[in-house]
């Protein structure tokens, strides 16, 4: 299987812990964006978003990181532990994994994009939203070993990779007691965390540019 991905991308690097869990061998294609690979013909025919990750397994694409999660776990897993078949269990994965898209991550995009991108001055607004989007996933963890339970799941796996980058880009949040506990857990349950982290080393990098 060919996977087109950035290791700093977060939602990159939620697939390639997701591809360690499941025990398969991904053939990386490092898309160098800067340089515009991604909007070559040839990545276009396969993606016409040309966005990353892309997975090509045989004639089959897809892209979008937790779809492409679900599609491993589900064609690939040997059981269906890192994504439940159980219509509740499975919303409840569906649910914590809309709410990294549609929250976790876009607060983390909103506040540090516009400052390494644009050089534009941190908005205390955008910064407020972050500490909302913890506040949240603190009161999801409450009781609950992992996102969506006592179970690891691809959730996990989504969030780790956002809340990673949340440190490397040293965002403080040792107060959401339920967040730091569970994400000092998942770095030694959580297969593929060392590869994660080196992609946050790059985040560091990218970060620091000037």
């Amino acid at each position: 299987m060919d996977f087109y991905y950035l290791p700093l991308s977060a939602p990159c690097r939620s697939v390639l812990m997701t591809a360690k869990a499941l025990g398969i061998e991904l053939n990386k294609k490092y898309l160098d964006l800067m340089a515009g690979e991604h909007l070559k013909p040839e990545f276009v025919k396969i993606n016409p978003q040309h966005t990353i990750p892309t997975l090509v397994d045989g004639d089959f694409s897809i892209w979008e990181s937790r779809a492409i999660m679900a599609y491993l776990v589900e064609k690939y897993g040997k059981d269906d532990s890192l994504y439940p078949k159980c219509p509740q269990k499975k919303a409840v994965v569906n649910q914590r994994l809309y709410f990294d898209m549609g929250t976790m991550y876009m607060s983390f995009a909103n506040y540090y994009y516009p400052q390494i991108m644009k050089k534009l001055p941190a908005d205390p607004e955008m910064f407020a939203k972050i500490e909302v989007a913890f506040d949240f996933l603190n009161t999801f963890l409450e009781g609950n070993t992992y996102a969506a339970g006592d179970s690891l799941t691809i959730a996990d796996f989504a969030l780790l990779a956002t809340v990673s980058t949340f440190d490397v880009a040293e965002f403080d949040f040792s107060k959401y007691a339920n967040v730091k506990r569970w994400y000092e857990h998942c770095k030694t349950t959580a297969p593929g965390f060392e590869e994660n982290w080196e992609g946050c080393k790059d985040v560091k990098k990218w970060m620091n540019k000037e």
